[in-house]
């Protein structure tokens, strides 16, 4: 069996043209042939993608109650940072375009991260690890 190619993450959002304009600030790009009025197709990185959909739309693809993120954790979206540095400027830029803190900072010498909060609670979570690090120090 072969492995995916490619990634897509789908979150509902309460309203998905603020939803486009936060990410936007943060540096994103939007992959055009998957972006309409409900959806937008965000591109994280190669082969890596979050397919931000309209609530109403989001509700279509499942059976069960759709969660709602400012009041529980349905999951914490962790990415790579290429440096400290990277994870605090992608977090500063976050909480100034309308996120909220979702943690502290922790530094643990050869790992360090940081999260937020998007617009609809999705828990975002950037973090930055040394080349040789290893887990099992923490």
């Amino acid at each position: 069996m072969s492995g995916p190619t490619q990634m897509y993450l789908n979150l509902p959002v309460k309203d998905l043209d603020r939803s486009k304009a936060f990410f936007a600030d943060l540096g994103y790009g939007f992959e055009p042939n998957y972006t309409d009025e409900k959806a937008a197709c965000l591109i994280l990185a190669e082969n890596m993608f979050v397919m931000l959909l309209s609530e109403a739309y989001f509700k279509g693809f499942t059976k069960k109650a759709v969660a709602d993120a400012h009041s529980a954790t349905e999951a914490i979206i962790g990415l790579s940072a290429q440096s400290r540095s990277a994870v605090d400027s992608i977090v500063k830029k976050a909480l100034a375009a309308g996120g909220s803190p979702a943690n502290e900072p922790y530094d643990y010498g050869k790992m360090y991260g940081w999260s937020f909060n998007d617009p609809d609670g999705h828990q975002w979570e950037y973090v930055w690890m040394a080349d040789d690090f290893d887990p099992k120090a923490i």
